[in-house]
């Protein structure tokens, strides 16, 4: 049994237009261990969906999922209390603004004290010992002086080791990481992502890495689900999908790493992710696909084999027809 398991997850909200579908019926599987990377332009729901998991929605959200479990407990069948028990200890969640997501009125020890407080049977002593040993195990130097410290004290990256130590404090099963180098310089975002490496392997935790870098997904994960409008488009092990990419938004992702880049450009992807006044019928990426047939711009595809798309790719980038529909419509 997965240690996550999300079925037909849907997050609409409510808006001035009408309910407007943030993520679009969302599978998610993580095992125990396991480095999972969703990836993504901004606007694709990634951070909604684990948002939806965490239970941190505004009340405008509707929430709706056959099923959301962790290790075997349905989340959405939990009383209130019971579900705020498991946010913080059992899952956590590190966010992408490490200088807002502190409390810039206390102490970072306060506030990593105040966590062990909620979820742990330590003793005040015991807390102030672990919280020194957390700051340490995210290489912060001179960690006892640093707990006395508020946070417009520290640099990103030093609250961003912050906000990791908190969020770890508990040894949480499972750890989502929601673009926690977005902030963040580059020198600075290579140290977090090994750092979160390093404490996943040494854990045993599963770790959720949300991104919009196709780079770092290749050095530290080992499966990656690529959404797009809200709708998952693609799920497969990284090594297969680098080589052979199946969705045409997962291969105009790759094309645009620069390191890829076989022209004096860089590739992009033309237009933008639809919002909700602006949502095409059939496929969503449509408008963008430079593939896309008469029956992408009508019918809404369903997913086969991991992908979501009427026309994948093969293993040399160009479009299968398993519906016939490119001779249907006189396409060579």
């Amino acid at each position: 049994m997965a240690l996550l398991e999300i079925k037909n997850l849907t997050v609409e909200f409510s808006t001035a237009h009408g309910p407007f579908r943030a993520v679009d019926n969302i599978d998610l599987s993580v095992d125990a261990g396991e480095l999972v990377a969703i990836v993504g332009e901004s606007g694709s729901g990634k951070s909604v969906s684990m948002l939806a998991l965490m239970g941190l929605l505004p009340w405008t959200a509707k929430v709706t999922a056959d099923r959301m479990a962790l290790d075997g407990k349905d989340l959405t069948e939990m009383p209130h209390d019971q579900r705020r028990r498991i946010a913080g200890k059992d899952m956590a969640m590190i966010f992408q603004e490490p200088m807002t997501s502190l409390n810039p009125c206390f102490t970072v020890g306060f506030q990593i004290n105040e966590i062990m407080k909620r979820h742990l049977s330590l003793t005040r002593h015991e807390r102030d010992k672990r919280a020194v040993e957390l700051m340490s195990l995210v290489g912060i130097p001179s960690p006892e002086s640093r707990l006395r410290a508020f946070p417009h004290q520290l640099s990103g990256g030093m609250s961003q080791r912050v906000m990791i130590a908190m969020m770890i404090a508990c040894n949480p099963r499972l750890l989502i990481a929601d673009e926690p180098t977005t902030a963040l310089d580059v020198t600075i975002q290579a140290q977090i992502l090994e750092l979160l490496a390093s404490l996943q392997q040494d854990t045993g935790m599963a770790l959720v890495l949300i991104t919009h870098d196709m780079g770092v997904v290749a050095e530290v994960a080992q499966r990656v689900i690529v959404q797009y409008a809200g709708q998952q488009v693609e799920s497969r092990d990284v090594i297969d999908l680098f080589d052979t990419p199946k969705h045409p938004y997962t291969q105009a992702l790759l094309a645009a790493l620069p390191e890829r880049a076989t022209t004096q450009h860089l590739p992009s992807i033309p237009g933008v992710v639809p919002g909700q006044l602006d949502r095409p019928d059939g496929c969503l990426f449509n408008p963008r696909c430079q593939y896309a047939l008469e029956a992408c711009r009508h019918t809404p595809p369903g997913i086969q084999n991991g992908v979501r798309c009427h026309t994948p790719l093969n293993a040399q980038g160009h479009p299968t027809d398993p519906m016939n529909l490119r001779q249907k419509e006189g396409v060579s």
